[in-house]
């Protein structure tokens, strides 16, 4: 893919994306590292040509079979709660749909693990990551439910689908001093948390209102 593709043109132009910044700002993004990120990563090209002029709009957008790329304000809080404002070492992601949130969390982290559970959409992730030349992210066909035992522990889990309750594999996954964000619950009722892990266990901490595809065990 050639480098015009990356910077986009009209609404795909990195204008647009500095805008789309400006935005982030503007709705509360604080985090000059995050934002920076999020003016870094092209993220027309993580969704099909005909959505691209509707790329740096702040809404969720389809990217088959049932799921969607999230709005750039939500994937912004997420990793902005997520960093804390420290630098991030191993971090894994459950849900890497398109790719694009795990592209962000590459300019902010060492390392990135990232599961997907549909093995069409893992594919397309691995074309994009590919065609922006990133070295550090590592794509899994696998259940998000179930981690990375192998690469144990992360200091940042991040997971793009709603559930219930964390699953149990994640939660001990987490290193010591770490912390999980995700949405909990189902349906119309989520909320974004946040859960850090300290010497006596758990720590959660409820965010704001959010609204996520489930996710699903098994894989396809």
């Amino acid at each position: 893919m050639n480098q015009t593709k990356h910077r986009g043109i009209g609404m795909t132009s990195e204008r647009t994306r500095a805008r789309m910044v400006e935005r982030l700002r503007e709705q509360g993004i604080r985090d000059s590292s995050v934002l920076a990120a999020m003016g870094l990563v092209p993220r027309h090209i993580f969704v099909d040509e005909a959505l691209s002029i509707r790329a740096y709009e702040d809404t969720a957008l389809p990217i088959g079979f049932g799921q969607t790329i999230s709005n750039p304000y939500i994937v912004a809080r997420m990793i902005e709660v997520l960093r804390n404002g420290h630098d991030m070492q191993k971090v894994l992601e459950i849900g890497t749909g398109c790719g694009y949130q795990a592209a962000v969390l590459a300019k902010l982290a060492r390392e990135v693990y990232s599961i997907e559970r549909i093995a069409t959409l893992i594919g397309r992730a691995r074309r994009h990551i590919r065609e922006l030349r990133i070295g550090n992210i590592k794509l899994k066909h696998s259940d998000g439910n179930l981690g990375l035992e192998e690469v144990a522990p992360f200091d940042g889990i991040i997971l793009a689908a709603a559930t219930p309750h964390p699953p149990q594999a994640l939660l001990h996954q987490l290193a010591l001093g770490g912390r999980m964000v995700l949405p909990r619950g189902s349906g119309s009722e989520q909320r974004l948390v946040l859960i850090e892990r300290n010497e006596e266990g758990f720590e959660e901490s409820v965010l704001e209102m959010v609204h996520f595809v489930p996710l699903l065990p098994g894989v396809s």
